[in-house]
């Protein structure tokens, strides 16, 4: 459920925010919305050892590993054409 937020912030800022929001093609109300609830998250996951900030989260998503998927192979295979 949305809810009206009443904000006073400086002028400048609001019209970068405006800009920055508007070539993401998002709201301003959604920017700041997404920006809060990554705060939050954060915070929850401080009180853990580790923390992954949302950027990290959102790395693999929607990415297909396969169950037999060797890691290390991988990164053997990797390091050799790389060094080639």
């Amino acid at each position: 459920m949305d809810a009206k937020l009443t904000l006073k912030l400086n002028q400048e800022v609001i019209e970068k925010a405006k800009k920055f929001a508007a070539s993401q093609n998002r709201s301003l109300s959604r920017l700041i919305e997404s920006y809060l609830n990554s705060l939050v998250e954060t915070e929850k996951e401080s009180n853990s050892q580790v923390t992954i900030t949302p950027f990290v989260k959102n790395l693999g998503i929607n990415l297909p590993i396969p169950a037999d998927f060797d890691e290390k192979k991988a990164y053997k295979e990797y390091q050799e054409e790389k060094h080639r």
